[in-house]
C-alpha cells in the first residue's frame, strides 16, 4: 500500500480509481505531498486498508462524511502537515501546474524520502511535548487574507508608481519586507518603536518628510502679505487681549491657526495679532508668577510651538514694537533654557530694524538678551548707537534696564555712554524719590493694538526722577563696565548719597539687592578710583554693608562641579582653602600664602551661546586681580572636554603651573 502512495505522488498524476466528482464531498480525504486527492475506493481500496493507513501514517486526516468537524480537524492540522512537508503551500502553484521534477537517478532504486518524514514527525512531537504548538503554527500557518491585502498593496504601489514619473525607485520591495496586517496589529505600546525601525529602514526620510510637512504648513499660514480682513483681524486682537490666562490665549490662537490651515482666507493672523498674542501670553504668565517648571511645559506643547514658529516667520514684516513684544515674551516663557535659534532670529531681524527702534524697543530688547543670558554683539553694537540718537526719550526704568542689560552680557557701550555724559551735565537733572513714589515700567504700554499708538515724545524737562533701585542698577552698571569715571555715574552716585536719610531695611529683598550693589561699588571706588573721592561716608557704608551681608540673601551653595574639582585639588598636594572671603567676595579656593584664588566657573558664568564670561564674572576678576590676588579661572566648558581624573588633575597641574611660575612636576 505504502508503494502504491508513493507511486501516486512521484506520477503526480489521477488513476482511474478517481470516481465522480459529485460525490466527492462525501469520501474520504487522503493528503499527499502533492495535493489533495479525493478519491472512491473501488475493488482494490477497501476500508479496512484505509483504516491501516489511517492508523499508520499521521499525515492522513480524515473528514467527516457529515457536518462540519471534519473541517475542523481538518484546519487544526493544517499547520502540522505544512510543517512536515505534506500541505501544499499555495505560492507554489497547484499541482496541475507546477512544473514536472525529473527524480534523480540515485533515487531510482531506494524507498523514497521516508527518513526525513520520520525526523519531521520526531520534531513534532518534541514541539508539542514542549508547549511550543502555538507558536510555531503562528509562524507556519498560511494568512490568505494576508496574501490578499499584500496584492491590493502591491496594485496601489503600481498605481502610485505611474503617477510618479520621473522619480526614483524605492529601495525596498514593500511587499516582502513590510506587513501591512502586523503593522496594523502592532499595540500602542510599540508603535514609537516601530516609527524607529521604519525611520531607520528608510534612511531618516519619514522624518524629514514630516519636518518638511511642518515647515511647509508654518509658511503657508504665514503668508501675510496680500488681501486681508481688517474686520476679523481687528475681532481677533481684541479676543486675545481679553484673554485671562495663557492658556485661553494660546486656545484662541490654535483655533484661529486650524481654521487657517483648512483654507480660511484670508487670515487673521498677521504680524501684529501673532505678536500680541505671545506678549499676552507672557504677560498673563507674570500675572499669576507661573513657575519656571510650569512655563517650559506650556511652552512645550504643540500650539504653542507652532505659534513661536509662526512669529519667527513673521519677524521680517512685524513692526519694531512687535519685535520688541516677541523678544521681551520669549524671555519670559522660556528664560534661560529655551528658544536658542529663535533669539538669534530676532538678533538677526532687529538689527536690520534698529533704526525704528525708540526708547522702549530698545530696553525691552536689551533686556530680554540679558535675562536670557544670550549674547548679540552685533545687535548690542546696534542698539548702543541707537539710543544715543533718542537718549532725550528715555524714562527712569528704560535707562536703567538698559544699562543693566550692557552690563549683564558685558557689551561695550561707549556710545550710550557718551550720549548720557553729553546729555545730562549737572547733578540737579537728576533726582532720587522716595519708595512709595516709585513707578514701576508699565509693560501694558508695549500692548498692540489697532488703532494709531502716538509715539513716545522727548521730555520737556531734562530731569530724570529715579528711585532707589534704579540708581542702584546704574550704579553696578558702571562699575561692571568699569566706567567709574563717567559724568553722568558722578551724578548718579552724588544722587543716591544724598538720599542717605532713606532707611535701608534688612527685611526686604528689594532693598537687600540694593545694600549689595551699592555696597560693590562703593569698594570699586575705594580700591580702583581712590582719586575720585566719591566713596560713601564711613557710617553709610557701614550700615549698607551689614544690610548685604544678610544670611537669607547670601546663602552659599556648592556645585557638584565645584565639589569635584576640590576632590581633586587635595592631589595636587598644596594647601588649599574653601570659600575664603576677600572683601566680600567669596573665593572658591585660595593659597593664602602664594595669594593665588582658583575661581571654579559653572554654567551660570558665561552666556549660553558663545561661551563668554558676563558681567558680574568679569567684574569679581578685576576686583581680585586689583585686590593683589592672581586669578586662575577653570571653566566648566574646558572641563567637560576631559575625561577621567587623570586628564582633570593633569589640566589643574597645568593651569595652576601655568599661573605659580612652577612646571608640572613641580606640583604633586
Amino acid at each position: 500500500m505504502e508503494g502504491l502512495l508513493r507511486t501516486i505522488s512521484h506520477q503526480n498524476c489521477l488513476n482511474p480509481l478517481i470516481t465522480n466528482p459529485k460525490t466527492i464531498h462525501n469520501l474520504p480525504l487522503v493528503q499527499l505531498r502533492v495535493g489533495f486527492i479525493n478519491q472512491k475506493l473501488k475493488l482494490g481500496f477497501n476500508g479496512r486498508i484505509y483504516a491501516n493507513l489511517s492508523k499508520n501514517d499521521d499525515l492522513v486526516s480524515t473528514r467527516s462524511l457529515e457536518g462540519d468537524d471534519g473541517k475542523a480537524v481538518e484546519k487544526n492540522r493544517d499547520w502540522e502537515l505544512e510543517f512536515v512537508g505534506e500541505l501544499d503551500h499555495p505560492e507554489l502553484g497547484a499541482p496541475k501546474k507546477r512544473k514536472t521534477q525529473q527524480t534523480s537517478r540515485l533515487l531510482e532504486d531506494t524507498e523514497g524520502m521516508d527518513w526525513c518524514l520520520r525526523a519531521r514527525k520526531s520534531a513534532l512531537k518534541s514541539i508539542v511535548s514542549r508547549g511550543l504548538t502555538k507558536s510555531l503554527e503562528n509562524m507556519v500557518n498560511l494568512k490568505k487574507k494576508k496574501r490578499k491585502n499584500k496584492k491590493k498593496l502591491a496594485s496601489k504601489n503600481k498605481v502610485n508608481k505611474k503617477g510618479k514619473e520621473g522619480e526614483e525607485d524605492s529601495d525596498y520591495d514593500s511587499e516582502e519586507e513590510f506587513d501591512l496586517e502586523d503593522a496594523m496589529k502592532t499595540t500602542s505600546g510599540d508603535i514609537s518603536d516601530l516609527r524607529s525601525k521604519v525611520g531607520m529602514l528608510s534612511g531618516g526620510m519619514f522624518e524629514e518628510e514630516k519636518e518638511k510637512m511642518k515647515e511647509e504648513f508654518v509658511q503657508r499660514l504665514s503668508q501675510f502679505s496680500g488681501p486681508s480682513d481688517r474686520g476679523k483681524e481687528i475681532n481677533l486682537n481684541k479676543e486675545i487681549v481679553e484673554a485671562q490666562t495663557a492658556q485661553e490665549v494660546l486656545e484662541i490662537t490654535a483655533e484661529m491657526i486650524m481654521a487657517v490651515g483648512k483654507g480660511l482666507s484670508p487670515s487673521p493672523l498677521s504680524p501684529l495679532n501673532i505678536a500680541t498674542a505671545l506678549h499676552r501670553i507672557a504677560k498673563n504668565m507674570e500675572k499669576v508668577s507661573m513657575m519656571e517648571t510650569r512655563r517650559l511645559a506650556f511652552a512645550r506643547q504643540k500650539e504653542m510651538s507652532m505659534l513661536v514658529g509662526m512669529a519667527m516667520m513673521a519677524l521680517p514684516e512685524c513692526s519694531a514694537q512687535g519685535i520688541s513684544n516677541i523678544s521681551w515674551a520669549l524671555s519670559k516663557i522660556g528664560g534661560e533654557l529655551l528658544y536658542l535659534s529663535e533669539m538669534d532670529r530676532v538678533a538677526e531681524v532687529a538689527l536690520a530694524k534698529v533704526g525704528e527702534f525708540n526708547s522702549q524697543n530698545v530696553a525691552n530688547i536689551s533686556g530680554a538678551f540679558a535675562s536670557m543670558r544670550h549674547a548679540a554683539p552685533d545687535l548690542f553694537s546696534g542698539l548702543s548707537k541707537r539710543a544715543s540718537d533718542i537718549i532725550q526719550t528715555f524714562k527712569e526704568q528704560e535707562l536703567a534696564q538698559l544699562l543693566w542689560a550692557f552690563a549683564s552680557l558685558y557689551e561695550p557701550a561707549d556710545p550710550l555712554l557718551e550720549s548720557l555724559d553729553n546729555a545730562f551735565k549737572d547733578t540737579n537733572q537728576l533726582r532720587c524719590r522716595l519708595k512709595g513714589e516709585r513707578s514701576n515700567f508699565n509693560e501694558e504700554s508695549s500692548v498692540e493694538v489697532y488703532q494709531d499708538i502716538a509715539p513716545g515724545e522727548p521730555f520737556s524737562s531734562p530731569v530724570l526722577s529715579f528711585d532707589r533701585d534704579q540708581l542702584g542698577n546704574i550704579a553696578w552698571s558702571y562699575a561692571v563696565l568699569g566706567q567709574l569715571d563717567r559724568a553722568f555715574f558722578s551724578h548718579v552716585w552724588k544722587t543716591m548719597s544724598s538720599f542717605e536719610e532713606q532707611r535701608i531695611s534688612e527685611q526686604y529683598r528689594e532693598d537687600i539687592m540694593f545694600a549689595s550693589q551699592a555696597h560693590l561699588v562703593n569698594r570699586c571706588l575705594k580700591l580702583e578710583y581712590p582719586h575720585l573721592q566719591l566713596s560713601l561716608r564711613a557710617d553709610l557704608d557701614e550700615r549698607i554693608a551689614r544690610a548685604g551681608k544678610t544670611k537669607r540673601f547670601n546663602k552659599k551653595t556648592t556645585s557638584s562641579f565645584q565639589k569635584e574639582v576640590a576632590r581633586l585639588l587635595v592631589s595636587t598636594g598644596l594647601e588649599w582653602v574653601r570659600e575664603y572671603v576677600v572683601d566680600g567676595y567669596s573665593l572658591d579656593a585660595v593659597l593664602v600664602d602664594k595669594k593665588v584664588a582658583l575661581e571654579i566657573d559653572g554654567p551660570t558664568h558665561f552666556s549660553r551661546n558663545t561661551g563668554v564670561p558676563l558681567g558680574h564674572t568679569m567684574l569679581k576678576r578685576r576686583y581680585i586681580s586689583a585686590a593683589g590676588w592672581k586669578v586662575v579661572s577653570l571653566s566648566y566648558l574646558a572641563w567637560e572636554e576631559l575625561q577621567g581624573g587623570f586628564e582633570q588633575l593633569e589640566y589643574l597641574r597645568r593651569i595652576l603651573g601655568d599661573h605659580l611660575g612652577e612646571s608640572n612636576t613641580d606640583l604633586v
